[in-house]
């Protein structure tokens, strides 16, 4: 099979998974699949993620918009562009390599913090600062759900994901607008995540079922449990492109 090929195969299962996670716990379609269309198509990322990463949450917004926290939205988008700029240079001059063994660490501490009980409490500074850190890991991976959603763990379920759904969209378009002014954003990558739409939506209905059960109070654990596998991927993913010597400059 062609690289293209590989890239609609397994990076439209990886996105399929995805919107399965992110439809029943709030988000995760970027953690599961930006690992496995960047081992596939590193110079598709992270723009081919962004196109899903912004449409995906109008399927939970559809759904779920009045349980948005909007306040703490105003505050998270505050705490965001300054880190999509920071995020845009990150994209532009650091290697793929070494951010994605960045992000998988950073996520790996926060979740390993939080399984121990230090809860994060949910007030402006900590919504923005997990803003800020989303916009940086949002804009040069693709993945910028994990600070936000370990900030709004103990949050219910539809709030979580209505919250969620309506930043990761304002996120998605904003990091999208910034990686075109950079010219980081080629036409492939457009088209790429513009076919991806398909397994996306497929993940989302099968969501359903999965959504009723984790709202039974499982919510914080899945959000733990998503967040750490995926790190592990994603470190993983980066030490055999290095060992293979094939690690994106």
């Amino acid at each position: 099979m062609t690289n293209a090929v590989l890239v609609l195969a397994f990076g439209g299962l990886a996105v399929f998974v995805g919107a399965i996670v992110q439809g029943s716990v709030g988000f995760g379609v970027g953690l599961v699949a930006a690992p496995v269309l960047t081992l596939l198509g590193p110079d598709l990322m992270p723009g081919a993620i962004q196109v899903v990463n912004m449409t995906l949450p109008l399927f939970t917004l559809a759904a779920e918009w009045r349980r948005v926290d909007w306040r703490g939205i105003g505050f998270a988008v505050l705490g965001r562009v300054p880190g999509s700029v920071i995020g845009a240079v990150i994209v532009v001059y650091v290697s793929a390599y070494t951010r994605g063994i960045f992000v998988a660490v950073m996520v790996l501490i926060a979740v390993g913090l939080t399984a121990r009980a230090l809860s994060v409490p949910r007030s402006g500074a900590t919504v923005t600062a997990a803003g800020f850190v989303s916009g940086i890991t949002g804009t040069a991976t693709g993945i910028g759900g994990p600070p936000i959603a370990l900030v709004y763990q103990h949050a219910k379920g539809p709030q979580i994901r209505a919250t969620l759904a309506m930043f990761f969209f304002l996120s998605a378009l904003q990091s999208i607008i910034i990686l075109a002014i950079v010219g980081e954003l080629p036409a492939q990558a457009l088209v790429t995540g513009a076919v991806l739409l398909v397994p996306m939506v497929l993940g989302f209905l099968v969501s359903g079922p999965v959504r009723r059960y984790v709202d039974g109070g499982k919510v914080r654990v899945a959000v733990l449990v998503v967040a750490a596998a995926s790190s592990v991927a994603l470190i993983v993913q980066n030490v055999v492109m290095w060992l293979l010597g094939s690690a994106p400059a």
